[in-house]
C-alpha cells in the first residue's frame, strides 16, 4: 500500500476544493448551475425560470462568480451569466444523474 503524502494537498488547493463543495451544498446554487449548464441567462431570466427572487439570484451568482464557477457578459444594462468551469459542471451533472437513478 502506498503511503499518504500529506504535502500533496496545499492549503490553497484544500481551500478551493472545500469552497467548491460548499457552493454545491446549497440547493439554489445547484439549481442555478444546472440551468446555466444548458444556456446563458440574465439574472431576471434565472429568477423567472427558477421561481426565485432576483436579489436571491444575484447573491448566489456573486458567490459562484467569486469561485469562478460562473462568468458574465454585459449587454446594455443586463448581465448574462454562463457556466465557467466545465470540470465542476461535469461533477454536478454526474451527481444529478447518480441521484436520479
Amino acid at each position: 500500500m502506498d503511503s499518504y503524502d500529506h504535502k500533496s494537498l496545499d492549503e490553497e488547493t484544500l481551500f478551493m476544493v472545500s469552497q467548491t463543495f460548499k457552493a454545491l451544498s446549497h440547493p439554489n446554487r445547484i439549481r442555478i448551475l444546472h440551468l446555466l449548464s444548458h444556456a446563458e441567462y440574465s439574472v431576471n431570466d434565472i429568477a423567472e425560470q427558477l421561481g426565485l427572487k432576483q436579489s436571491s439570484v444575484s447573491h448566489q451568482l456573486i458567490f459562484l462568480k467569486n469561485l469562478r464557477l460562473v462568468k458574465y457578459r454585459r449587454e446594455g444594462q443586463s448581465l448574462y451569466y454562463s457556466q465557467d468551469d466545465k470540470h465542476v459542471m461535469h461533477v454536478l451533472n454526474e451527481m444529478i444523474e447518480h441521484a436520479q437513478h
